[in-house]
């Protein structure tokens, strides 16, 4: 990814240029390399205020954006750690809530990048270790961080007790990593779902509550299993917390008792289950108070971009003024569903999609199950990505009946092969990358 990281601060710029050129050394994979590049930082990790971690398929991020919000409606300080960013690298590393600034940003990297020099460490390491030590030297009352892939050799998988963890929906992701061959793990081609699981429990700490969706009775022996040999106190949903999700509330129950809680304003009928899975873990660990009051209002103010998001005005969404703009970075199967789901159910018809996928993922599986609900598809590029070929995208939707199939150098230009109707919605998806250059080029910032 080429212009994975680019900002207008010279000083953040230098750094992120020497962060670009790092890359997972091949043939390595473990933690060793982060654990000695925290020892030589002074273990920060060791120096956190409570700290939720979130790992899963699909839903982590959002349920991490439910945690924040919650946590700051309670009127605590929250920093939080999230992946990857959209535009801006400062994206990742929110201190005290605000994005952290770019003095502190440029000072942070080239610490950890003249202290790593001869260790050879991955982008992942070097942010996660930054991240780390800006958490540990500015006062907060909560951490909320979110797993970049897997869970178990995910470099944030270094705390020891954290206040509590999460695992949100599984699904098939990142096969060429997660279902690689490994004597140590469960074989990935007798079930793949299990050898996830086997990956994203890898995050349970001993005495540190591992709180999870419902899955499968094959994965959820897995994550079982997992949990009992860390140690972690188990607190799976459909068998020690409940959520049903209404046409107007959701309700919630548990030990504890029980919570009548608003729905997500966020669309999509999926995050009800985001923002249970963030109030079971709330309630089942004694680190940080959080009120049913707080958690209700965090349920209503919990904003995540790129997740069905509604565009707003700007230079792109005026090509094009009469139609509704809609926005997904997601880009898996699963994805797809909750994607197919909400176009079924609330999208304003036609659907004229603009898709443009990483290279390494599954079009053939995305598209198949989207197709159905599109009237016309034009495939485009990711500049600066390693990203599918358009005419290669176009072939694959048209196997999988979309009627009507174009390709575009870019998406301003695909916007212009789409008339000027006032009717039906405008849905750019299939890669969180591509997310990111809308999100730009209609100068829409997450802050």
């Amino acid at each position: 990814m080429k212009d994975f990281a680019i900002s207008e601060d010279p000083a953040v710029q230098k750094q992120l240029d020497r962060l670009g050129a790092l890359s997972l050394p091949q043939g390595r994979i473990g933690l060793d390399v982060i654990h000695e590049l925290l020892a030589r930082l002074g273990n920060p990790e060791k120096h956190l205020p409570p700290v939720f971690h979130v790992a899963g398929t699909n839903g982590k991020g959002s349920t991490c954006a439910f945690l924040r919000a919650m946590l700051e409606a309670e009127g605590l300080k929250v920093h939080v750690a999230t992946k990857p960013h959209l535009v801006r690298y400062n994206e990742r590393i929110r201190v005290g809530g605000e994005l952290i600034p770019d003095a502190m940003l440029a000072s942070l990297l080239e610490e950890v990048l003249d202290t790593a020099e001869d260790l050879s460490p991955s982008f992942f390491e070097v942010t996660t270790a930054a991240t780390f030590l800006a958490f540990s030297r500015e006062p907060a009352d909560a951490c909320v961080i979110e797993v970049g892939l897997g869970g178990r050799f995910d470099a944030t998988n270094v705390m020891e007790r954290p206040a509590a963890c999460g695992i949100a929906s599984l699904g098939i992701d990142h096969d060429q990593f997660l279902l690689n061959e490994d004597p140590d793990a469960p074989s990935p081609t007798e079930n793949p779902m299990v050898r996830i699981a086997f990956e994203k429990s890898g995050i349970a700490r001993p005495g540190s509550p591992l709180v999870t969706q419902n899955y499968s009775p094959d994965v959820e022996a897995e994550v079982e299993r997992r949990a009992g040999l860390a140690g972690a106190p188990l607190h799976m949903r459909a068998h020690d917390w409940w959520a049903e999700a209404g046409p107007d509330a959701i309700g919630y129950r548990d030990r504890h008792g029980r919570l009548d809680l608003p729905l997500p304003t966020m669309p999509g009928a999926h995050q009800a289950d985001n923002a249970a899975l963030a109030v079971a873990m709330l309630r089942h660990q004694d680190k940080v108070t959080v009120s049913a009051a707080a958690m209700a209002e965090g349920i209503r103010s919990t904003n995540w971009p790129a997740r069905l998001q509604k565009l707003g005005a700007g230079p792109l969404t005026e090509l094009l003024p009469e139609r509704t703009f809609l926005l997904d970075g997601g880009h898996n199967p699963d994805a797809a569903n909750a994607l197919a789901r909400y176009l079924d159910e609330k999208a304003a018809k036609p659907v004229n999609a603009v898709i443009g996928m990483m290279a390494a993922k599954d079009a053939r599986r995305f598209l198949g199950v989207i197709a159905p609900h599109l009237a016309s598809l034009t495939a485009v590029p990711i500049p600066g990505n390693d990203c599918l070929d358009p005419q290669v995208l176009a072939e694959l939707a048209r196997e999988a009946g979309v009627g009507s199939v174009d390709t575009a150098a870019d998406v301003p230009s695909a916007l212009g092969t789409l008339g000027t109707g006032s009717e039906g919605t405008v849905l750019i998806c299939g890669s969180l990358y591509l997310a990111g250059k809308v999100l730009s080029l209609n100068r829409e910032f997450p802050d």
